[in-house]
């Protein structure tokens, strides 16, 4: 719990900070983030490293699609902010960290992921002041993998702290969401509902890629021991 507070309370000073400066300072953001992020990393093992990372590439590839290019949200400065990409993987971690406390009572965490996650889409096409069809979709869907999915316990950690982190994050002014998806009418809120649900698609890319790379990185270093002696 004590790791997962220190990731959120980062990146919530991070945003608040970012509020206040120009491109070129987020510059700094962003290496203070990238810092961190390597900081994280260490000692942890070498399978969630990799997941960590291969989150990080996916994440920023969503990040340029569904942002620059279209628009569903749109950042303060109407770019990519340089800590972006780095704080998805502190998201990630965070959202783990809060699995493993959960420990023996994860399936008592889950439940209560569920529940959330189900309120906050149905508050969404009936008592919420804006319309957010797209955030209960995702919600579905989010809820769907809590119920289903290979670790729900990670997907209900990540869920509490992207709630937390959007909910924060448009509150301030940080980004802000469109008010329906661009080329599509579907309203959705600022934050909608179900936007962990991405981080659902990062994990399942992050499952099945970071073996691979471990392995690549394994064979690699068994290469480079060999050259001295092929020599």
């Amino acid at each position: 719990m004590t790791r997962a507070l220190a990731l959120i309370g980062f990146i919530g000073v991070l945003l608040a900070v970012d509020t206040q400066v120009d491109a070129r300072a987020q510059l700094l953001l962003g290496l203070a983030a990238w810092i961190a992020l390597a900081l994280a990393l260490r000692g942890l093992p070498p399978l969630l490293r990799a997941q960590t990372l291969v989150v990080v590439v996916v994440a920023t590839c969503a990040e340029v699609v569904g942002s620059i290019i279209w628009g569903v949200y749109t950042y303060r400065l109407e770019n990519l902010p340089s800590f972006v990409p780095p704080c998805h993987g502190l998201v990630y971690l965070a959202g783990a960290s809060l699995a493993v406390w959960a420990g023996p009572r994860k399936d008592l965490f889950v439940r209560v992921a569920l529940v959330l996650v189900l309120a906050w889409g149905l508050a969404g096409i009936t008592v919420l002041p804006r319309a957010d069809v797209g955030g209960a979709i995702g919600a579905a869907l989010l809820a769907l993998y809590l119920i289903r999915g290979r670790a729900p316990e990670v997907y209900a950690g990540v869920f509490l702290v992207v709630a937390w982190l959007e909910l924060y994050g448009t509150a301030i002014g940080t980004w802000e969401w469109a008010v329906t998806i661009p080329g599509t009418g579907v309203p959705q809120g600022n934050p909608p509902s179900g936007v962990a649900s991405g981080y659902v698609w990062f994990d399942i890319v992050a499952l099945a890629l970071a073996p691979v790379f471990i392995r690549w990185g394994a064979r690699i270093r068994s290469g480079w021991r060999a050259l001295p002696d092929a020599a």
